[in-house]
């Protein structure tokens, strides 16, 4: 999922719009006999656990591109049937093939020590290790005196990213520092922070540009530190450069180099990077589908992207999601064998490089998008769902509101909804229907630690999942599923007239193309 949907979630509060949160629990409830079965089955013989075990720990990341993602589709194809669901694969494009391998950094000089570092995605691999000096970029007034210091550095190691003083979270400062002190440290963060942006752009490129600036200069390897600003936690993206090695280092290693370099010690580091160039290969959705039995030419679709950034597991980002879903799919097929709609389980791939899977999937089948009656979306993290819009469609309270009524009150009654909110025009997968004028609802869940902690990062593992949340999603996921699939008519298209944002008439998302060749630039 991608950060701006964090931001998402606060535009859905602007306009002329109905918020309310759902009623407090009421003392006795008469739930519908399958809702009964639903829990009961969600509770009793929960398929989570196994799910994320074979999906996280057996099989890993699921970067656009890499053999893992083919065997996560295997996987759940496989796992469908066996729940006597057809599965399938609908591919989409292609993208540049990359494989991960080892990674092995250690300081060498002035003494011996191994480092926790990490080579991004794409990164060029290494034929031998690579040894340097270490080098930090220079504080330029003009390109010009940039374009200099350029013709010095072959063979060197660059550190490109921002040397932070303290590793400490900004949280743990304010508990602990006096007022005076805690004022003091993050002046001098914001200070820091300010002077490395002028640092980067009096260089006269940009964090995107440099890297390849460095590359043509004969810099041996870049490496950087994307620190999230918690301990242990950095985001892992992808390498710009095409032949030599970029790596992330822990702030702590980092910080020591950056020191030791500015202070005269001349730190050299070794750098053993492995990874293999698997040429262009097809990227592709991955979906589940039981057939409706009333009326099958209308569809209920259970949306998660498939896709991860690769610097740990991909749990919470989108793990919990896609299990979220596809144990969702188990309960229905076997509990609810009469289901009037179909039913589509829709696992999206390159999510992460811009909603591809999804934006592919409303391009290419027209007959299906016309005649969907709803899509959940679930992306955000391991949290219990908290928040639900109505993404701007004008009647959504009516028919989001009926399907929630059957909902046990201990679920909903924490979920704020906000009718007819306005529609999403990215971050998550749902955008890409919205867009199509398809009423789709993110299924927005607490944080969790989501945003600073796990989003894109090296600790976003198995263990960060805190299951009893994700099973009371799939409690929610299953019963509106159930219900818009029962639902007699077609749920309303009519969209709102969006109110003016600082002066401006809004406008409705437009459907934009997915990229279907991708990568080959990186």
């Amino acid at each position: 999922m991608r950060l701006r949907s964090k931001m998402a979630l606060a535009v859905l509060f602007l306009g002329n719009q109905f918020v309310a949160a759902q009623p407090a629990p009421a003392s006795e409830e008469h739930l519908l006999p399958v809702v009964e079965k639903i829990i009961n089955e969600a509770t009793g013989n929960s398929q989570l656990e196994k799910l994320a075990s074979e999906l996280l720990d057996g099989i890993g990341p699921r970067l656009v591109g890499t053999p893992e993602m083919e065997k996560a589709s295997d996987w759940a194809i496989a796992s469908f049937e066996k729940w006597g669901i057809s599965g399938s694969r609908q591919q989409f494009g292609e993208w540049r093939g990359w494989q991960r391998g080892s990674s092995q950094v250690e300081l060498t000089a002035p003494r011996i020590k191994s480092l926790e570092a990490t080579q991004l995605a794409w990164s060029p691999a290494t034929k031998t290790p690579v040894q340097g000096e270490v080098i930090v970029l220079p504080y330029v007034t003009s390109p010009q005196e940039f374009t200099s210091w350029l013709a010095g550095i072959k063979g060197k190691i660059v550190l490109m990213a921002q040397y932070q003083r303290s590793g400490r979270p900004d949280y743990q400062i304010k508990e602990f520092a006096t007022p005076e002190l805690y004022e003091k440290m993050m002046k001098e963060r914001a200070d820091d922070t300010e002077a490395f942006r002028k640092r980067i752009a009096n260089t006269g490129y940009n964090n995107s540009t440099l890297p390849e600036a460095l590359e043509k200069a004969g810099a041996a390897a870049i490496a950087i530190s994307n620190w999230t600003g918690i301990m242990g936690a950095n985001r892992i993206f992808g390498a710009r450069t095409k032949k030599i090695p970029t790596i992330d280092i822990s702030v702590e290693d980092y910080g020591m180099l950056y020191r030791m370099a500015v202070n005269g010690q001349k730190p050299r580091i070794r750098i053993n990077v492995q990874s293999k160039e698997l040429g262009m290969v097809k990227t592709f959705n991955t979906i589940g589908r039981i057939e409706g039995k009333e009326k099958p030419n209308e569809y209920v679709i259970l949306s998660a992207h498939f896709d991860s950034w690769d610097g740990a597991q991909g749990a919470t980002d989108n793990g919990t999601g896609t299990i979220t879903m596809m144990e969702t799919l188990r309960i229905l097929k076997k509990l609810y064998p009469n289901n009037k709609r179909t039913i589509l389980v829709c696992l999206w791939g390159s999510e992460e490089q811009g909603l591809n899977g999804s934006r592919a999937f409303v391009k290419d089948n027209p007959e299906i998008v016309k005649n969907i009656q709803a899509v959940f979306n679930q992306d955000n993290g391991t949290g219990r769902i908290a928040s639900i819009s109505g993404q701007g469609f004008v009647n959504a309270y009516d028919y989001l509101g009926r399907w929630l009524t059957a909902a046990p009150k201990k679920i909903t009654s924490g979920i704020e909804t906000s009718f007819p909110g306005m529609p999403g025009g990215g971050g998550s997968d749902h955008a890409s229907f919205v867009a199509a004028g398809v009423p789709s609802f993110m299924l927005g869940s607490l944080s969790w630690g989501y945003g600073g902690y796990t989003w894109h990062t090296n600790r976003d593992t198995y263990d960060k999942i805190v299951f009893d949340e994700v099973r009371n999603n799939v409690i929610l996921t299953a019963i509106l599923a159930y219900m818009a699939s029962e639902d007699p008519e077609l749920a309303s298209r009519e969209k709102r007239v969006l109110p003016a944002i600082n002066g401006q008439p809004a406008k409705w998302p437009e459907v934009k193309e997915p990229e279907r060749k991708g990568g080959a630039d990186q």
